[in-house]
């Protein structure tokens, strides 16, 4: 008998799973159990789609699914699972549908955290003009809005906020970004890069830090304006038509829980390196789970497409029979783009290294000979372990950022020290590098520093 082999969710780490489980058994009998009323698409992308720069986010359609011999059932909800005997109930609309299986994996994502402010719900529902961006139905109901938005506020200077704030400007939107911490971007930049990334974008952006939205104000039908706090607890209003919650994911594991997969201490589903749960035969991909980060050995939510791509594969040819494994852990190696600036990091930040402070070194140079016209600021930090030398993290703001970063990923990725590291050879041709990259000369500081200590 053909393995039976289901799916439940078919965003990018799910599609990704049915895909290699195709691609690993040809008999196999693949099946996609989603929620949602769209094939994959990229939810990355959802900021530009708003923005107007792309039309379409549909990665792979529903005729691709069938031409891969992958039965996808869309709008579809699966209400129960029998453990015992390999079986999926799901219902359509008033159509009841059960399936057998041999191996299931979990793909059921994440939903938006709303933090509890005042007046930003209304019967349970977000009242109108507040919104969070997860979906591509949350996109459109955004695009739907947006002709009525003069000003709005963004809640969480993370990658999505500081991507709206971008698609909104250009809609000519006033826009006002609340953020938490000390600086912008937290999770992907240290202070002190976050700084210089503030400055580069626009002025007529207001952000501020170190401030948490306390209220939202409506008249029964419209946003009119917010309330901010800063940490000394001086409140201020402002005016807003529109509110956008970015504060985060937490990971949907409830069907997981009723299985009794293991949940980690960072609310994912815990996975090993085949992307087996803690219940035979069933697998668990992309946000919904936990694994391990590289650098730090600690629990680390998965909340990058590239990691959940990477689980997907893995998942998709153990489920068909395969034996595929994950790295030791996860780099997190992220990039985006803000108001033309490439931004790029790998590994923690320094607030994640209570532990042990690294050494650091920064460098601001070019992309070309200084003497050669044409070349463009790019900033580089580089963190080193203190006990032993090896880099740990590294952070890029400017030209080629993110292809900068990857280098450091490949070198953090087989332990390189910075000793080493200084001593690689970079290409060199002045209308395309300079003798030194700035990766050497970053890092050939926080090597030096390294050595006084």
């Amino acid at each position: 008998m053909d393995r039976r082999i289901v799916i439940i969710g078919g965003g990018a780490a799910g599609g990704t799973a049915a895909q290699f489980a195709r691609k690993t058994d040809r008999k196999a009998e693949v099946t996609i159990f989603e929620a949602g009323k769209y094939p994959q698409y990229s939810k990355c992308a959802l900021p530009h789609l708003i923005s107007k720069t792309l039309d379409n986010v549909i990665e792979f359609d529903e005729k691709w699914f069938e031409r891969a011999n992958i039965e996808l059932f869309l709008e579809t909800v699966v209400e129960k699972i029998d453990r015992n005997n390999k079986k999926i109930v799901a219902r359509r609309g008033t159509e009841t549908i059960e399936k057998k299986f041999d191996s299931l994996i979990i793909a059921t994502g994440a939903e938006p955290v709303v933090p509890h402010i005042k007046g930003i719900k209304e019967a349970n529902s977000l009242v109108n003009g507040v919104f969070v961006l997860r979906t591509l139905d949350d996109a459109c109901a955004i695009s739907s809005f947006l002709p009525k938005v003069k000003r709005a506020v963004i809640v969480g200077a993370g990658a999505i906020g500081l991507e709206m704030a971008e698609a909104l400007h250009k809609f000519n939107v006033k826009i006002t970004v609340i953020e938490m911490l000390p600086s912008i971007l937290p999770g992907m930049l240290d202070n002190d890069m976050g700084d210089i990334l503030q400055k580069k974008i626009p002025s007529d952006i207001e952000i501020f830090t170190n401030h948490k939205l306390i209220e939202v104000a409506s008249n029964g039908s419209a946003v009119e304006s917010v309330v901010i706090e800063n940490e000394e607890g001086n409140r201020q209003a402002v005016d807003a038509d529109m509110v956008l919650i970015s504060t985060g994911i937490k990971a949907n594991v409830e069907l997981a829980r009723s299985l009794g997969c293991s949940i980690g201490e960072k609310g994912g589903i815990i996975i090993d390196k085949k992307c087996q749960t803690s219940v035979k035969d069933i697998y668990a991909v992309g946000d919904c789970t936990q694994y391990v980060d590289f650098v730090t050995g600690k629990p680390l939510l998965v909340g990058l497409g590239s990691m959940a791509v990477k689980q997907g594969i893995v998942a998709g040819i153990n489920a068909a029979g395969g034996n595929a494994k994950l790295p030791e852990g996860f780099l997190q190696t992220r990039t985006t783009q803000l108001f033309g600036i490439e931004i790029a990091a790998v590994g923690p930040v320094l607030n994640q290294r209570a532990d042990k402070k690294p050494v650091t070194g920064k460098f601001t140079g070019s992309s070309l000979p200084d003497y050669f016209p044409g070349g463009r600021e790019i900033t580089v930090k580089v963190l080193v372990d203190p006990k032993d030398g090896t880099l740990i993290g590294a952070q890029a703001i400017g030209e080629n950022a993110a292809q900068r970063i990857n280098v450091f990923a490949c070198a953090i990725m087989n332990r390189m020290s910075a000793n080493d590291f200084v001593k690689m050879e970079t290409a060199y041709a002045p209308p395309i590098a300079p003798t030194l990259d700035p990766i050497s000369i970053a890092c050939n500081v926080a090597r030096m520093r390294y050595g006084r200590k």
